[in-house]
């Protein structure tokens, strides 16, 4: 799956100050990642608020970028959650000509057993045969899936390709390199920890800070898949202030001011979630223009 390696970006949806989606704004985003290096992009993930978007207005996301995209770069969905049946039958009536591969999240709020995890992700697997890669969350679905149970995984079903790992745990991380079969892609979802992750062998990362950074931060990691760690950890040492600010509240309100300070969109953000507050967007403001 080479279309996975390297440094994808987990799109934010813009919105106007009526919080109906900017699409102008999400033209523009789109085409500032692929013209600075980024490698594939991540619709309606987290970042992309998910929780609060439409299907109807996920459908429309899905067509801008891919009207916009021109498939010069592969585009992964996000199609997730704790209904399994639900989630099954959203990938089938989801048309998925324009998509490369799915980002599954682990069931959240049902915290299942890890033979729970194994038979979600069993269904999603043999419910579509395009490439799927699992996401393991824990800090948002309060519980971890095991290093076993994405290894099981991972053997047992060809189009289970990868796993976007964001526990913030460099021990599970080492441990899902060691026992991986050889082509399964470990995907660090975690900003902090990416190049490290790429360095011990991962594949890249799904990144939030990346769509605002494409240029530094996918050179940054073309570092880790390289070998190159002086020169990564050079361009990481000046990015760690910006990704500490963006998640020091909520994501993504934190990276919807750093694209707000950059003009490429503002920072509106659909409740429960509320802008950054004036102390963070000051400190947001203030990196931005002296990165």
């Amino acid at each position: 799956m080479q279309e996975f390696i390297g440094t994808g970006v987990a799109l934010i949806t813009p919105f106007k100050e009526d919080l109906s989606v900017d699409f102008d704004a999400l033209v523009k985003l789109v085409n500032f990642n692929i013209e600075n290096g980024t490698d594939y992009l991540v619709i309606n993930g987290t970042t992309g608020e998910s929780a609060t978007i439409s299907k109807e207005e996920r459908k429309q996301i899905i067509d801008v970028i891919a009207k916009a995209n021109n498939k010069r770069l592969p585009l992964v969905l996000g199609i997730g959650g704790n209904n399994t049946l639900e989630v099954v039958k959203d990938i089938k009536n989801t048309d998925l000509s324009n998509i490369d591969g799915i980002l599954s999240v682990a069931p959240y709020y049902s915290k299942p057993t890890q033979e729970g995890f194994y038979q979600h992700f069993k269904a999603i697997a043999e419910a579509t045969e395009k490439p799927i890669i699992l996401y393991n969350v824990p800090g948002r679905t309060a519980k971890n899936m095991d290093v076993s149970t994405t290894i099981r995984l991972a053997k047992d079903f060809k189009n289970v390709v990868g796993v976007k790992e964001a526990g913030n745990n460099t021990q599970q991380y080492l441990e899902l390199l060691r026992d991986k079969p050889a082509d399964f892609l470990i995907i660090s979802g975690d900003d902090d920890l990416a190049l490290g992750v790429t360095l011990a062998g991962g594949s890249g990362v799904i990144s939030v800070i990346g769509q605002a950074f494409p240029k530094e931060f996918s050179t940054m990691i073309n570092c880790g898949l390289e070998g190159k760690n002086k020169e990564g950890y050079a361009i990481h040492f000046k990015m760690m202030e910006i990704i500490d600010l963006i998640f020091a509240e909520n994501n993504p309100a934190g990276i919807k001011a750093v694209l707000q300070e950059l003009n490429i969109s503002s920072d509106y953000v659909r409740l429960p979630l509320v802008p950054a507050s004036e102390e963070l967007q000051s400190k947001i403001t203030k990196f931005v223009n002296q990165f």
